[in-house]
């Protein structure tokens, strides 16, 4: 396949995208922060109890 022949089809591909509106946009970036910065303290909460709880029985 030809690299000009690869561009056209992928524009065409790239008209049956439906795109989300802006305002989905923002939400949906807004939920992936606040759950990625959940997530984050959860695992730095679980690390801290795990390291006081294996430097309790070492030493």
């Amino acid at each position: 396949m030809k690299v000009v022949e690869y561009l056209k089809e992928t524009k065409a591909e790239l008209k049956h995208v439906s795109w989300p509106t802006r305002q989905q946009a923002v939400a949906f970036s807004a939920i992936v922060i606040v759950v990625s910065i959940a997530v984050a303290l959860l695992l730095g909460l679980l690390d801290l109890i795990f390291t006081q709880i294996i430097s309790t029985f070492l030493m």
